[in-house]
């Protein structure tokens, strides 16, 4: 029985965060020295002497069992943090982490938009998850749609909002997806008819889209990103166009008229 509470004791220290730990994973003699850390799916619980790596700057601690965020409040250089998939439900003490600009807290236990105020310090934040589509990974705050709002009133720098750009190159693509998506979902129909469309016509004169070359590199960076977002346009006009015909194909066949056995 000592052997078996000694064996319990060694997994109950694995689970809580050690200079030993610390120094094993990262290789590193002083702790002051670590500047990148991974430690996913540990079972860690106790973040114990985290807060002594004072210049880290990249920090994974998804996939743990940690509810208490308080060892992390030292850390004051932390630029991207990522605490998915763990048990956390107050953020309070990541409001000393002022310089963090990447904040993952997805398919944790965070209650409300009240719990979120605790980040309003956090003035350089450019992206934050509360939730992850992908591992289906979310947070109860998530299920009222406010959050999002309150998120883009608190924080001038947010460019990306749960994976979604909202500023920037490419915000503008992804709403009108949305809003093509939405619209296709809720069905564009009335009465079962396809609404009359006149037919369309281009917006501008051929050859208006037509890259021009230039020696100066950051103007052929904007035309390449130019040129890649009306390429994604033009393979979402492409998308629509399918499924349009698709429900036209349906509406068609069942306007057909009943045939009934005599």
């Amino acid at each position: 029985s000592n052997f078996k509470r000694k064996e319990h004791r060694q997994k109950t220290e694995c689970a809580k965060i050690t200079t030993v730990l610390l120094k094993s994973r990262t290789g590193e003699f002083d702790l002051e020295s670590i500047m990148f850390l991974k430690l996913r799916n540990l079972g860690i619980y106790d973040l114990g002497c985290i807060g002594d790596c004072i210049n880290l700057e990249r920090l994974d601690l998804s996939g743990n069992n940690i509810t208490n965020l308080g060892p992390l409040s030292p850390l004051r250089r932390l630029l991207v943090l990522n605490l998915s998939a763990n048990r956390i439900s107050n953020l309070e003490p990541l409001s000393s982490c002022e310089g963090l600009l990447s904040l993952n807290v997805a398919g944790n236990v965070i209650p409300s938009v009240d719990n979120l105020h605790a980040l309003k310090s956090l003035k350089k934040l450019e992206s934050i998850r509360m939730k992850d589509n992908t591992y289906n990974y979310t947070n109860p705050v998530c299920k009222n749609l406010s959050y999002r709002t309150l998120i883009l009133e608190n924080f001038p720098n947010m460019k990306v909002l749960d994976g979604e750009r909202v500023v920037g190159r490419g915000s503008d693509l992804y709403q009108l997806c949305k809003d093509i998506d939405d619209t296709i979902k809720a069905g564009m129909y009335k009465n079962g008819q396809l609404p009359e469309l006149p037919e369309t016509k281009p917006w501008v004169d051929d050859g208006f889209w037509e890259i021009k070359r230039s020696n100066n590199a950051i103007v052929d960076e904007a035309y390449k990103q130019f040129s890649d977002v009306l390429h994604e346009c033009r393979l979402l006009n492409s998308r629509a166009a399918h499924v349009i015909s698709q429900n036209e194909r349906t509406i068609s066949f069942k306007n057909q008229p009943k045939q009934y056995a005599v």
